[in-house]
Formats: C-alpha cells, structure tokens, sequence
C-alpha cells in the first residue's frame, strides 16, 4: 500500500497567490498566516521554536532547584513553593519541551522524506499546536497560582489538571496526523521496508504517543473530578504525582526519545554515502525503543524486590518478566541501535554535526536507560533517592540534544541556509558536557541516599559538590541553548546558502528546491529502494540494503 495525495490547496487563497507572484504581503497577513497555516513545515517550526524557548526556563529552574540543594541546612525558596518548582521542573522539561520538540522535528521533516505533498490532517496539526500551547501556558498559571501537585489553591490545582488534558490532548491531535501521513502518504513504491529511518523511527514515536497518552488523559481526568467534588479516593492534591507520575519518569518518559534513534541512523548513514548496513536491524532497534509505550499503559513500575534471589523461581519469574519487558526491551533497542551505528561508522564517515549531536544525544539517553535499569533493582536500595531524577535529565537533556542536530540537519531544507560545522560542532560538546553535569552527580548522591524533592537532607561524603556540579549543568545547558537559538536565528537568516542536496543525501527530502516549497514537489516520485537518491547517484550504485 502507498499513497495517498493529500490536499494541498488548503493554504489559503492569498498565500498561494502570494507564493506564486512573490508580492510581500503586510505583517498582519503574515501573522495571520502562520497562525492558521497547514503548511507542514511551519508547524512543525512552530513546535520546535516555542519548545526551545520554553528549555530556557526549565534549565533555569533546574539550576534555581540544584542551587537550592547546595545548602541542605536551610531554604532561601519558601518551602511552600517548592513543591510547585518541582513540579514545574518535570511537568514542562518533559511535556513542554522533549514531547512537542520531538513531534515538531517529525511534522516538519517527515512528508519530506515520504515524497508527500503535504502532512496527512494538517489543520488537526495545527489545532494540536495551538491545544499544546495554551494548556501549557495554563499549566504555568495554575503553578505559578499555588497550584499543582501539593498547591494550596484548588481551583488552582483544578486549572493544572485540565490544562494537564489540555496539553495531552494537543499532543495526541499531532502524534495523530503524523503517524497517518506515515501509513497513508509514501510515494509510489515506497513500502514499509523502504521507509526512511527517521521516518520510521516518527511511526514508532508517534503509535507510542497514541497508545499512552490517552491513558494519561483519563487519569487526569479521573484525579480532576475526585479533587473537584469528593478528594477521598486519590490523596487530593497531594496524591496527583502519585496517580499521574508514571508519565514523567522511566521507563514511561524512553518512549519520548525514539526519534534520537532513528535520527541517528539516518545521519550515520549520509556521513558514509553509503547504504547503511543491518538497515533491518536497526529498523528492530528502534521498534524495541518504541515498546517504552508499555509502561504508559500499563502504569506499572515493575521494579525487582529486594532479595529476589532467595525467592521461590515461580514468585521470582513473575517479577523478573515485567521488569525485562517493561525496563530491558527499550534499553536492548538502544544498545541494537547503536551496535548498528557503530557498524556504519567503522568505514569512517564524514564527521558532520548533525552525526555529533545525535550520537551524543543518543549516547546519553542509553546512560538514563542503563540508570533506570539499576533503579528498578530493588537490592540497589535507590528508590526515593536523586538517583531517578539523573536518569530522567540524562533521557530528557540527551533527547535536546539529539533534536539540536535535527535541526541542523534539516535546517537547510526548511530555511534554505546552513549552520555550518565549524560553528555546530562546540556546541554539541558544551550540551554533552552539560548533561553529564546535570545528571551523574545526580546517580552519585543517590547511591549516597540524597532524598528526591527535597532540598533540606544530610548524608556522609561532598554533597555540596554533587549538587554544584548539578547546578553547573543545568546553567551550561541554558547556555547552550541560547547559543543555539542564536546561532540558528543568525545563520538561518544570513548564514550560507544551502544547494538542494548540501550534505549529499539518500533520502526524498534532498530531491527538492531547498527551502522546500509549500507543496513540497514539482512532481511525485517513483521510488525503488530505501535509498532513492542513492539510486540516481552513479558513482555510488551498490545493491540494495
């Protein structure tokens, strides 16, 4: 099954004439444009724009809660407010950043890729955006009102809950039109096994998404109407982490770092100009990434009790698969992944950045699955401790940090001018360096029985330094990021001017005018293999992976 030709001709009467004359048309217009644009690649812009920005103030409250732990005798942050700083702090790293920066990267890249003229549903998209952004700028409110998880307020604790909804529900309307353009838009030819691999690795994501978060969704909705009229079957506000939390952290939050993967194998192998190798492989790797959707719907933490080994096998068997299914698939997904991109790099590719950030951003999400693996040990003695939340900064940060080089990646083709290498590449490095600050002091302190939450503790060894190492991290990774918003607003504007195929390419995307124009093709091509511009390159013609 391949393609259906979606609708195009939804732009919009005066941005169409528009495109076709080149008049400049007033601020207002343009505004109004992109606000209710079902131009793929504007929305997916939208969600990784506003997502960067929003980075910027959870990697500011990361460091406020991290200095905030250096003096564990006294709290310069009212007690009071703390509950809602940490609540904030996972909450939005993880829906307000990871989540809609993933999705964006897909929505703007995906149809390209696919040889679509357009994103299957684009208004459902678009509408998602906008659900998206106004639940999340609720959240903020409701938090910033003495609300959320432990606020005194209850209606504002209310607004947190259906604003929660609000932001779930503008997810799944995205993950939902994207997964359809996967099934539903292929050029003619292009099979499932032929699909590219950040295409594939955005079917697994986006399935994923569709398969949890609804779970997600009722939960809330469920704690929002006990809190509202009764307060006695969830614990009221002090129960929501409890009831809801399995969203925010391992392996649930893995599910929401599948496109690293994908983008991973799909740089490796521009890098080499060659076909990559157990491409079906990989392709395996990233679906077992993907089955992180089980924890979401099973909410389950399927941990290992303690002294597991003195148990009878029947008993012990009945915790041991759970914690295989639920903890060891993803994590033997990232190891197949990057066995696969080991292979590739052994016929020494280019070193381009976009490779750099991904096999970074890659790199540390498989350390927070290798935390949460140890976590859920019960004999490790790690739960309540920091130790979780240093798995959670290493998925979610790695995950930044692997979308930073989607963008440079695809820069190009959606703005039609590069970022180049020599300006990319320290900017990789500083965010590795600054996820590793922000989260292995975290694994440290928890062996050492630092609390999680809490900001007033006392262990034997330097906690003062673990936590001013943290703290470090998380003032590096703002800084990061506002050098890469910086750098990609200067280049993206007067930087160089990209060809069609800059990083010579194998995939569909490259087979357009860059920037890609609204319509995306000229005509609709016919595709023989996983690699088509390979295909018509005849210096470079071996078989088929």
């Amino acid at each position: 099954m391949t393609t259906i030709d979606p609708h195009v001709a939804g732009h919009g009467a005066s941005a169409v004439a528009s495109e076709r004359t080149g008049d400049r048309r007033g601020v207002l217009t343009s505004v109004a444009d992109w606000i209710t644009s079902t131009d793929h690649k504007k929305i997916g812009r939208l969600f990784v724009g506003t997502s960067l920005l929003v980075l910027l103030a959870v990697a500011a409250i990361g460091a406020l809660l991290g200095a905030e732990r250096i003096d564990a005798t006294s709290d310069f942050i009212d007690a009071g407010a703390l509950p809602q700083l940490f609540s904030a702090y996972r909450v939005l790293l993880t829906f307000g950043v990871v989540v809609p920066l993933g999705l964006g990267l897909a929505i703007s890249v995906v149809p390209l890729q696919l040889g679509a003229r357009s994103l299957a549903f684009p208004r459902l998209a678009m509408a998602g955006f906008w659900g998206w952004l106004v639940g999340a700028i609720l959240v903020i409110v409701s938090i910033a009102a003495n609300g959320g998880p432990g606020g005194g307020n209850s209606n504002m604790v209310d607004l947190f809950l259906a604003a929660h909804v609000l932001v779930v529900a503008g997810l799944v309307a995205a993950a939902g039109a994207l997964a359809t353009t996967v099934l539903t838009t292929r050029a003619p030819g292009m099979n499932m096994r032929r699909v590219p691999l950040f295409s594939w690795s955005a079917l697994v994501y986006a399935i994923g998404l569709l398969l949890a978060l609804p779970v997600l969704a009722g939960t809330l909705i469920l704690l929002y109407v006990d809190h509202r009229y009764a307060r006695t079957t969830f614990g009221g506000n002090t129960g929501l982490s409890g009831w809801a939390g399995f969203a925010f952290t391992q392996p649930a939050t893995v599910l929401y770092a599948v496109p690293v993967f994908g983008l991973l194998l799909e740089t490796v192998a521009t890098a080499t100009r060659k076909r990559l190798p157990m491409r079906g492989i990989g392709l395996t790797g990233i679906g077992l990434v993907g089955t992180a959707f089980l924890a979401g719907v099973a909410q389950v933490e399927a941990s290992l009790p303690r002294n597991i080994l003195d148990m009878s096998f029947g008993t012990a068997v009945q915790d041991i698969i759970p914690y295989l299914l639920l903890n060891g698939l993803p994590l033997l997904g990232a190891v197949v992944t990057l066995l696969v991109f080991l292979r590739a790099a052994a016929g020494r590719p280019r070193v381009l950045s976009p490779m750099v950030f991904s096999f970074f951003g890659a790199g540390m999400v498989l350390v927070g699955l290798l935390g949460n693996a140890v976590y859920r040990v019960g004999d490790a003695q790690l739960a309540g401790t920091v130790f979780e939340e240093g798995a959670w900064i290493y998925v979610c940060y790695g995950t930044v940090l692997a979308a930073m080089g989607g963008v440079v990646y695809w820069g190009p083709k959606l703005w039609g001018r590069v970022i180049t290498d020599v300006k990319a590449l320290p900017l990789a490095l500083l965010g590795v360096l600054a996820t590793i600050l922000a989260s292995l002091p975290y694994y440290v302190a928890g062996f050492a029985k630092q609390p999680a939450n809490a900001t007033q503790f006392d262990y034997s060894g330097p906690q003062n330094l673990w936590n001013i190492l943290a703290t470090v991290g998380h003032g590096l990774m703002l800084l990061t990021v506002l050098a890469f918003i910086g750098l990609a607003v200067t280049s993206f504007r007067k930087g160089e001017f990209a060809g069609d195929d800059p990083w010579d390419g194998q995939t569909l995307e490259w087979a357009t005018s860059s920037p890609a124009p609204f319509s995306n093709f000229a005509e609709v091509h016919t595709v023989a293999s996983a690699e088509p511009l390979l295909d018509l390159k005849p210096s470079r013609t071996e078989g088929n992976a």
